[in-house]
C-alpha cells in the first residue's frame, strides 16, 4: 500500500461484555463511585477472556455522565486500579446517554483502521453518588478570598458567607435550554404522538417479563457478575403486567389531565457499569475467540428540541429524544438496508412512551413496522434500569450475544436517545 493510500477498514469483532447488575439510586450501590463499579466491571472482563498479561488491550475507552472532580482522567484511573496491564492507555468520552456506544465507536474506529488490535468500551454511572455543587455565591466568595493578598482581605471576603450561600446545588436532571426534565419533555412527545397509557404499560410489562426469562435460560451467565450482593438487576420485577402498571399514578405531564407516563413505565434512576471488548479479526484468532458479531456501521444526529419541542403547536417531530427517527433512517440509507432487513432491534427504553414515539417515526418516514417480537428480545431500560453511560455497552453486549445464539447470519440494530436531542445508532452483523 502507497504511504499516501488511505488504510483499508478492517471488521471490528465483538468479543464479549461484562457488567455489574444494575441497582436502583440509593440502594445496594449507594456508597459505590464510579471508579469502584467500572472497575469491577473491568476485573470481570479481564479474568473472564484473559486480559491480564502486558500490552494485552490496546485501549481503554469510558467515561460517567456525572462525574465528581475526583473521576477526572476515570478511564485511566479505572486502569490503574484494576488487574489490567497499568501501561493500558485509556480515555475518557462524554455524550449524555449515549456515552457507552459512542465509546464502543470510538474504540472501534481505531481497530478498524489499524491504529490498535483490541479495546474495551463503556461507561458508568452512580446516581446514588450524584455531585453536590457549590453554591455559586459561595463559590465566588472562596475565590475571592483566594485571590486576597493579605490576611486581613481574605478575613473580609469570608465575612461575606451567609447561611444561604451554604445550600448545595443539588444535580437536577433537566435540559440547561428547557429547564425542563427528561420526563417532562418525553411527556410533551408522548401528546403529539398520541402514545395511550395502555401501550406504554404493555411495552413496559413485556420489557421486565423478557428480562426475567433471560436471565430464567442463563443467557446473561456470561455477561453479568455479581456486585455488592446482587447477581441481577435490582429494578427487575418478573411479575409485571400491564394491569399492575395501570394502578400507578402519573409522574410526568401531570399539568394536562391525559397524563400517560407513570414510574412503571418511565426508567428508574440507576447505578451500574458496563464494558465490551472489541477486536480485530486477527487478534481474535490469535486467542481462540470466536466473535460474537461485528460492528459495522454507526450515526448520530441531533435535533433541534429546543423550537421544536416545546413550542405551541410542536408537531413530535423534534422532541427531545426523538433524534434515532433521523439517525436511523440516514444509516439505512447510507447502507442500503431496510428494517425488515433486521433480525433484532435494540432501542434504549429511556420511556416506553419514547420508544412508541420512535417507532411511529420511523414508520412516518416510509420505514416498515417493526416486527415487536424482534424489539428488545430480552428486556432493555425499563426493566435492567439504566445508568447514563453504561447503557451502550449493555445493549452492545447484549445484542452480539443474541446474535450469536441464532442459528446462521443475522442482524441488529441499535437506537439510543440522548439528553441535548441527540441520538446514537449502530448495526451489528454475525456472517
Amino acid at each position: 500500500m502507497s504511504p499516501l493510500e488511505p488504510p483499508r477498514a478492517r471488521r471490528v469483532a465483538v468479543l464479549g461484555g461484562t457488567r455489574i447488575p444494575f441497582a436502583r439510586s440509593d440502594g445496594p450501590y449507594a456508597t459505590a463511585s464510579n471508579q469502584e463499579m467500572l472497575t469491577a466491571a473491568l476485573n470481570g472482563l479481564a479474568d473472564r477472556y484473559g486480559l491480564h498479561g502486558p500490552g494485552a488491550v490496546g485501549e481503554f475507552v469510558a467515561s460517567a455522565v456525572l462525574k465528581h472532580s475526583r473521576d477526572f482522567n476515570l478511564a485511566r484511573e479505572t486502569v490503574l486500579g484494576s488487574r489490567l496491564d497499568p501501561r493500558t492507555p485509556a480515555y475518557d468520552i462524554q455524550q449524555a446517554c449515549g456515552t457507552g456506544l459512542q465509546a464502543v465507536v470510538a474504540a472501534a474506529n481505531k481497530i478498524a483502521l489499524g491504529q490498535t488490535e483490541s479495546a474495551v468500551a463503556g461507561g458508568a454511572d452512580t446516581t446514588s453518588d450524584a455531585p453536590l455543587g457549590v453554591n455559586d455565591f459561595l463559590r465566588r466568595i472562596l475565590l475571592e478570598a483566594r485571590r486576597a493578598k493579605t490576611a486581613s482581605a481574605r478575613l473580609k471576603a469570608l465575612a461575606r458567607i451567609r447561611p444561604a450561600h451554604l445550600v448545595p446545588d443539588i444535580p437536577r436532571n433537566a435540559e440547561p435550554r428547557t429547564g425542563l426534565s427528561m420526563g417532562e419533555h418525553a411527556a410533551v412527545t408522548a401528546r403529539a404522538w398520541g402514545i395511550s397509557r395502555r401501550a406504554q404499560d404493555e411495552l413496559a410489562a413485556t420489557s421486565h417479563q423478557r428480562l426475567a426469562a433471560a436471565y430464567e435460560r442463563g443467557f446473561f451467565t456470561d455477561l453479568v457478575i455479581p456486585f455488592r450482593g446482587l447477581e441481577r438487576d435490582q429494578n427487575l420485577r418478573p411479575d409485571s403486567t400491564p394491569e399492575k402498571l395501570a394502578a400507578l399514578k402519573p409522574v410526568f405531564g401531570t399539568d394536562h389531565p391525559d397524563a400517560t407516563m407513570t414510574a412503571g413505565n418511565s426508567t428508574p434512576l440507576t447505578d451500574g457499569a458496563a464494558l465490551v471488548l472489541l477486536a480485530s479479526e486477527e487478534w481474535a484468532e490469535a486467542r481462540g475467540l470466536e466473535p460474537l458479531a461485528y460492528l459495522t456501521a454507526y450515526e448520530t444526529a441531533a435535533v433541534d428540541f429546543v423550537h421544536g419541542d416545546v413550542t405551541d403547536g410542536a408537531d413530535g417531530a423534534d422532541g427531545l429524544l426523538m433524534a434515532p427517527a433521523y439517525a436511523v433512517p440516514r444509516l439505512l440509507e447510507r447502507t442500503g438496508l431496510d428494517l425488515a432487513d433486521f433480525d433484532l432491534v435494540e432501542i434504549h427504553e429511556a420511556f416506553a412512551s419514547q420508544v412508541l414515539a420512535t417507532l411511529a417515526a420511523w414508520e412516518k418516514r416510509g420505514l416498515p413496522p417493526v416486527d415487536r417480537a424482534r424489539l428488545n428480545a430480552t428486556g432493555s431500560s425499563l426493566a435492567t434500569g439504566h445508568p447514563f453511560a453504561a447503557t451502550g455497552a449493555r445493549i452492545v453486549a447484549t445484542l452480539a450475544r443474541q446474535l450469536a445464539e441464532r442459528e446462521g447470519p443475522g442482524k441488529g440494530l441499535i437506537s439510543i436517545c440522548a439528553a441535548g436531542g441527540q441520538g446514537v445508532t449502530a448495526i451489528l452483523e454475525r456472517p
